[in-house]
């Protein structure tokens, strides 16, 4: 296809660059807003085509130079070459956008937009690593842009400093396994003073193997897990290892995680996202408090320091139990409760248990809650007057959102972003809901 030079008026959920091309929409992969650029048509489907950028022609103001030498070629990160502050203004447009075009809904109020430090920041990353003979080697890094290729990385800018020194004696030391080829992934699990490398094993390591593995994780300071199977099989290399854990100081609370948990990504950011949902949320003390998709307790134990009681209803048992354990180290086990439930199938007696709550937070995964919001906008439902809903994905937030409003007779008071994955596409928000009487 030939060449053709398009203006970008526009920013995708991909956070590729938005033009058109003799009235269809063309997707430019690393073309920002306000740019004039050269690009070459890749793929071209009735409504749209897909681009790749061959020159800037009109450069944006806000354009960076990327810091990471890996950009362009690993998946990790689409935004580097975004100035911070226009990617935290570009996402806080993806969330108003997908309220508008999806739910017809604008907030009352835009929240200020929490963002923190834009580098070193993930605490969590799988890793994925293939023994590649024609590439020199093992390969340890994400996989490539909009590819299942390993990209070839020997640091990483967005993960903390110690372990992206720690890339390339990591490969040498999986160099040296004897399951080099059974061993797909790590996944990496930092917490307040220890660092968890699971190792994804299809094949039992030998004794040599966990010899190479004691040694490296003693030298470099880090601990090793195995994991066999399903992340509940996962167990410690070293009996010894200290358990991991990350704190939330406002609320006076420490929260142990096994390394195959889920956990945010970003520490400092999710303290601030804590305190943003407990400040929405107002727990009084003679409230009785819903938490739903609650995981590990995350927002279940700081609501609890405030409230009369909270619930929370988690559809995974094994993190339902480390709740509970949670709550129980943190002097908080009579003001809990958790039950596991599967949110995304409504029954009768789920039903039952959702009512009569004073408020409710809902934190669910990309795919929403439809079966919740559904319910709670039941006329017949006794429903909580007022909700904080953290979302991961803005279009399954304003789906649900409309349902809320239109049906429920609930009002969208605030709404705005949390910048979670800095240098990424992906929008983290929190959104409140009251219903009107």
């Amino acid at each position: 296809m030939d060449s053709i030079e398009l203006d970008i008026d526009g920013f995708d959920h991909e956070a590729r660059g938005v033009g058109r091309n003799e009235g269809k929409v063309v997707f430019v992969e690393g073309a920002l807003i306000g740019e004039r650029v050269l690009a070459r048509p890749t793929r071209s489907r009735p409504s749209y085509e897909i681009a790749e950028m061959q020159r800037v022609i009109r450069p944006s103001v806000q354009r960076a130079v990327p810091r990471c030498a890996y950009f362009g070629v690993c998946g990790g990160c689409s935004m580097q070459h975004l100035e911070a502050r226009a990617q935290v203004a570009a996402k806080q447009r993806m969330l108003e956008d997908n309220l508008w075009h999806i739910a017809k809904l604008k907030a009352e109020l835009i929240l200020r937009p929490i963002h923190g430090p834009n580098w070193r920041y993930r605490y969590r990353a799988r890793l994925s690593v293939r023994h590649v003979a024609k590439k020199g080697g093992v390969l340890i890094g994400f996989h490539e842009r909009r590819s299942s290729f390993v990209a070839d990385m020997q640091s990483c800018e967005v993960l903390p400093l110690h372990v992206s020194a720690l890339l390339p004696a990591l490969r040498a030391l999986v160099a040296s396994l004897s399951i080099r080829d059974r061993l797909p992934q790590f996944e990496l699990a930092i917490g307040e003073s220890v660092t968890v490398l699971v190792a994804r094993v299809l094949e039992a390591p030998s004794p040599r193997d966990c010899e190479l593995l004691g040694d490296f994780a003693r030298r470099h300071g880090v601990s090793f897990w195995l994991q066999p199977k399903g992340p509940d099989s996962a167990f410690p290399l070293d009996s010894a290892d200290a358990d991991l854990k990350y704190e939330l100081p406002e609320f006076g609370l420490s929260m142990p995680f096994r390394p195959t948990d889920f956990t945010q990504v970003n520490h400092v950011i999710n303290r601030a996202l804590v305190r943003q949902a407990v400040r929405l949320l107002q727990p009084q003390k003679d409230e009785r408090i819903a938490d739903l998709f609650c995981g590990l307790g995350n927002f279940t134990l700081p609501l609890a320091t405030r409230a009369l009681a909270v619930v929370g209803f988690e559809g995974s048992a094994s993190l339902s139990e480390r709740a509970r354990q949670n709550a129980a180290c943190n002097a908080l086990a009579e003001r809990t409760r958790f039950v596991t439930v599967n949110l995304f199938e409504m029954t009768e007696a789920l039903r039952e248990s959702l009512s009569g709550f004073s408020k409710m937070l809902i934190d669910p995964p990309r795919e929403g809650a439809l079966a919740v919001v559904r319910t709670l906008s039941d006329a017949q439902f006794d429903a909580p007057r007022r909700i904080v809903y953290v979302s991961c994905n803005p279009s399954s937030l304003a789906r649900d959102a409309a349902i809320l409003v239109r049906e429920g007779h609930y009002v969208l008071r605030k709404a705005g972003i949390i910048n979670m994955f800095p240098h990424t596409s992906h929008v983290e928000s929190v959104a409140l809901f009251e219903r009107q009487d």
